[in-house]
Order: structure tokens, then C-alpha cells, then sequence
């Protein structure tokens, strides 16, 4: 992996944090992690999706000539997958079977899709955090018919693991996944871009295909994203989930920190406060 070598608090880390761009969009409560951190250590926090969902339309959905009720099993491995196959459910005005079994990639996954049905425990099933994990679960159910409702750009490990371990499953293509336009933000310089996935990577090449990251820390989430920063040519300063930081928020925190940061909103105010 990539990472920067330089000594904690020297070198590319010696510069303090300012200012962090979030590539998701803005949280709608205010009980954000991101908040927290923004507060407590006196920083910047903005979002910007650097990816544009696009609904496939259910025309182009009954190209692809899938029988949604001829399958047994659901893969939900996003809420967006989630959304969209409830909305070409919604447009074919169909409802699903109360034997339908549904596998999410996640716990988050799997309290989302409340959102459309009533879950039954006999009927879900959950994997840890990753894809290997929701493998293990789906070995366990040889005997269903899969459908895996996934965008038009969409991680090989799934179907690969399906077809090796001669599963029967059928992929539907029901959104699209395509850069969001961040010309704005030409101009703009933050201290740390927050990565999600490989596509906000090439979201960012995209747009700005010159991009040079200089002093700015990168931070991805997950094995594959780590990788696409890597592959970039760029220098990987802070990845999650691992074991002392199972979230983004807490790998940020835990950079700072490791990189000692002086100057946290609370003490910088009261420190301003003394010297006037």
C-alpha cells in the first residue's frame, strides 16, 4: 500500500488539518460524527457528491427480459439498490412474495430496506461488513434462485464468487453510476479528500485530469477504494475500517490525533478569548 512514510507530525503530515471534503452528500440531522470532529478540532467540514446516480428507466429494464418474481432471493449490496429495485418494482406494479429471502451486505443495508417492506428474521440475512462476509451467509442457501440488482459499474467479487461456486443468480442493471460535474471546485483547495469508493477516484480524474495531490491527505474507506488511490498515483494517508477505527469519521480522528493537532475549536476559542 502506498502510504506515506514520513515520521507522524513530520514531512507531508507536518501541515494541520483545515479543512476535509467529504465526497457523500451533506448528512440531513445534525448528530453527524463530521460534526463532532468539525467542532472539536476547529475544522472545515463540506460535502460533494462526486458521483450521480441515474435511474434506469423501466423500459429499459424490460430489455434486459428478468422476471423478478421468478426469483427466490434478493442481493441488496447499497441503498441505492435498494431504492432502485423498489422503484422498478413500484413502476411494474408489483409486489414481492412474503417467501422472498433477502441478503444484505450490512446491518445499515438491512434496516434500510425497512423502508420498503416489513422484514421478516426467517426471510433476511445479513453479512458482517464486507462482500466476503455476506459469502459465507449466501453458501449457506445453494438451493435459491439470486437476483442482484446492481448499477451499470459495480465491483467483479460477487459475481465472481456466484458463478465459481455455480450459483444461480441473474444480474439487473437498474441504475447508473456517472461522475457529477465539480468544475466549481476548480479553485478550491481542501487539506483532506474523504473517498468512498473507486468511482469517486475516477470522478475526480474526470473532472480535473491534472489533479496533483501535493500536500492534500487522501482518505478511503474500504480495501477496493484504498486500491483505486493506489493504482491513481496517489498517496493513501488515511484508510478505514480497521480494527481501532471501524469508520471513516474514526480513522480521521485517529490521523489527527496520531499527528498531534495543537489547536482544537474549543481550545483555539478559548485561547483567542485570553489574548483579547
Amino acid at each position: 500500500m502506498a502510504e506515506s512514510a514520513d515520521k507522524p507530525g513530520t514531512g507531508r503530515h507536518a501541515t494541520r488539518i483545515k479543512s476535509i471534503l467529504v465526497t457523500q452528500p451533506k448528512p440531513t440531522n445534525d448528530v453527524s460524527p463530521y460534526f463532532a470532529i468539525a467542532e472539536k478540532y476547529g475544522i472545515k467540514v463540506d460535502f460533494r457528491e462526486f458521483i450521480d446516480v441515474q435511474p434506469v428507466s423501466y423500459k429499459d429494464f424490460r430489455r434486459e427480459k428478468i422476471n423478478i418474481l421468478e426469483f427466490t432471493a434478493v442481493i441488496f449490496t447499497s441503498r441505492n439498490a435498494v431504492d432502485h429495485f423498489f422503484r422498478i418494482c413500484q413502476e411494474a406494479k408489483l409486489e414481492m412474495p412474503a417467501e422472498m429471502k433477502y441478503f444484505c451486505i450490512s446491518e445499515q443495508t438491512a434496516n434500510y430496506l425497512q423502508k420498503y417492506i416489513v422484514l421478516r428474521k426467517r426471510k433476511l440475512f445479513v453479512g458482517e461488513r464486507t462482500a466476503a462476509d455476506l459469502f459465507d451467509v449466501i453458501k449457506k442457501h445453494k438451493g435459491e434462485t439470486f437476483l442482484y440488482p446492481c448499477s451499470d459499474i459495480r465491483k467483479d467479487d460477487l459475481p465472481v464468487f456466484m458463478r465459481a461456486n455455480n450459483l444461480k443468480f441473474s444480474e439487473a442493471v437498474i441504475y447508473r453510476t456517472v461522475a457529477s460535474d465539480l468544475s466549481d471546485l476548480a479553485e478550491v483547495k481542501y487539506d483532506c479528500i474523504a473517498f468512498f469508493s473507486p468511482s469517486g477516484i475516477t470522478s475526480l480524474f474526470i473532472n480535473f485530469p491534472d489533479f496533483v495531490q501535493e500536500g492534500t491527505r487522501i482518505a478511503a474507506f474500504g480495501p477496493t477504494t484504498a486500491k483505486a488511490v493506489v493504482d491513481a498515483g496517489l498517496i493513501l494517508d488515511i484508510e478505514a475500517p480497521h480494527p481501532n477505527a471501524p469508520s471513516m469519521t474514526g480513522a480521521i480522528e485517529a490521523y489527527i490525533r496520531r499527528h498531534t493537532q495543537p489547536e482544537t475549536g474549543k481550545a483555539a476559542s478559548q485561547s483567542t478569548k485570553s489574548t483579547t
